[in-house]
């Protein structure tokens, strides 16, 4: 009876010591200072310029289209613009003009670029001149040479390259600013 009574208050004792939770309770205060250099360096990408859209999809055009874009951390330049090729313009109306019928006009338009016109003169048959078709034209060509395409088309060359060094000088300025 005794174990009975040893068992029945060790259960008792063990009991109360499970059913209450141990609480512990600690406060604590620290105070920490740190000096030094610090450096924060952001990486992102720059926003970008963006190059014009020039849609020339259409077959039916004589022109190409140039973009170009720079950009720059602080500044962004894009530009566009067409170019008219002047040879696919030529080809178009001789062919418009020999579909009407007027076969002359047109070989005159296909004349105006000085290798057909060269080719024409090598062949004996001459471009035409203010009407005049065959020995009467190539008579008037000798006499006026001032007025043939190759001296015409050297005098729009230069034409072309001082407007290409304007244009690239623009660009070079403003690729200067933005660097």
């Amino acid at each position: 009876m005794t174990r009975q009574i040893a068992g029945a208050l060790l259960l008792l004792f063990s009991l109360k010591v499970f059913a209450e939770p141990i609480e512990t309770i600690s406060n604590s205060t620290s105070t920490v200072t740190t000096t030094g250099k610090t450096t924060t360096t952001v990486k992102s990408p720059p926003p970008s310029a963006v190059s014009p859209a020039i849609n020339i999809s259409n077959s039916d055009l004589c022109t190409v289209g140039v973009a170009g874009a720079v950009q720059t951390q602080i500044l962004g330049i894009s530009a566009g613009s067409t170019v008219r090729d002047l040879n696919c313009e030529r080809l178009k109306n001789a062919k418009t003009l020999y579909d009407m019928g007027m076969k002359v006009a047109a070989v005159s338009v296909m004349c105006q670029d000085k290798r057909v016109f060269n080719a024409m003169m090598m062949a004996g048959t001459p471009c035409p001149y203010e009407g005049k078709i065959g020995d009467d034209a190539g008579a008037l060509w000798a006499a006026n040479p001032d007025k043939q395409p190759s001296v015409i088309e050297k005098e729009k060359a230069i034409s072309d390259k001082q407007e290409g060094f304007i244009a690239g000088g623009i660009m070079a300025i403003l690729l200067g600013i933005a660097l």
